[in-house]
């Protein structure tokens, strides 16, 4: 980590622009880490101009400060920004952003996932944090941290950590929040809002995956799946199918489920969750995807059957000891 503090490399380098960018389809870590990172710098850094480019955020985190200001269009009058930050991702997964990131002056990456190696001038990796979330915390200058940052933050470790019960929450996480709730916004509501609360669609979608999700390798592997035709009967988006893969992976004697979504011809967006006795990010990384050892991505090409075989192939191997 070649730097403690954003304000120091803003400093330093003399920067009057700033772009920022999550990855694709962004989850709540992305979304929050984003935004507490956009909010803090046009806080402390007026002069500075701050733009963020994400694809179209959910609307349960309309409440942000800054979600309205997001280029879901990717469009720009900058030619070159002075400074890019890739948030959450290596450069790779920003979509559109990704021009803007390599046209640049200087560039920083910052992100938590240890499939990442870092695509930036400067890097912020920490494949121990709980979140991208955490990261930014450990980046800003706390005395300028308020209501609407540290809410912003929370909100994003919530989501990476399951309220804070999946294993990579560790203490420093744990201080981290009890730091941020003391800023007095309503965390149980936040939480509710946030995390548990579904649509009468997403209940529908979520419902109908476990109802025909299916068993295999002796058990310990679930597989879930939803087409686009299914989708488009619920007139569904595919920020309604968060959280799906996780109630898979809730079942009693798996140790890893798959989750399909059918996103184009012959693809799909391939979700994976494990206990920790198979490394899903070593799966999703042969596929173009990466992640943690516990929760990890790829998008797959081929027939349901085909991705199913092929994921399936590397489970096993790992599950039984092999290669």
């Amino acid at each position: 980590m070649a730097f403690t503090k954003i304000d120091d490399l803003i400093d330093s380098k003399k920067i009057r622009t700033i772009g920022i960018a999550g990855h694709i389809r962004p989850d709540a870590d992305c979304i929050c880490s984003s935004l507490a990172l956009w909010q803090y710098l046009t806080k402390c850094w007026p002069q500075v101009r701050t733009d963020v480019f994400l694809e179209e955020i959910p609307s349960i985190y309309s409440f942000i400060k800054g979600s309205d200001q997001v280029h879901t269009d990717y469009v720009t009058d900058v030619a070159e920004y002075d400074l890019f930050i890739a948030v959450d991702t290596d450069k790779s997964r920003t979509g559109r952003a990704e021009a803007l990131f390599d046209a640049a002056r200087f560039t920083v990456n910052i992100d938590h996932h240890v499939s990442n190696h870092g695509t930036g001038d400067e890097n912020y990796l920490d494949a121990d944090a709980s979140s991208c979330s955490e990261l930014i915390y450990e980046l800003i200058e706390h005395e300028h941290i308020d209501r609407g940052i540290a809410e912003t933050l929370y909100c994003g470790i919530i989501g990476d950590t399951g309220v804070f019960k999946y294993n990579c929450t560790s203490p420093k996480t744990m201080r981290i929040g009890a730091d941020l709730i003391s800023y007095g916004f309503d965390f149980n509501d936040l939480i509710d809002r946030t995390f548990y609360r579904k649509t009468y669609v997403q209940n529908q979608l979520l419902g109908r995956v476990l109802m025909e999700s299916t068993l295999f390798l002796g058990g310990k592997c679930i597989l879930g799946m939803v087409s686009r035709k299914t989708m488009e009967f619920y007139h569904a988006t595919t920020s309604d199918l968060e959280g799906i893969v996780s109630q898979l992976m809730l079942t009693s004697g798996v140790v890893c489920a798959i989750f399909l979504h059918e996103t184009g011809s012959l693809e799909y967006k391939a979700s994976l969750r494990s206990n920790g006795m198979v490394d899903v990010s070593k799966i999703a990384e042969i596929f173009g995807g990466g992640g943690h050892v516990r929760a990890a991505g790829c998008t797959m090409n081929g027939t349901s059957h085909d991705c199913i075989n092929n994921l399936s192939k590397y489970i096993a191997e790992q599950i039984h000891g092999i290669g």
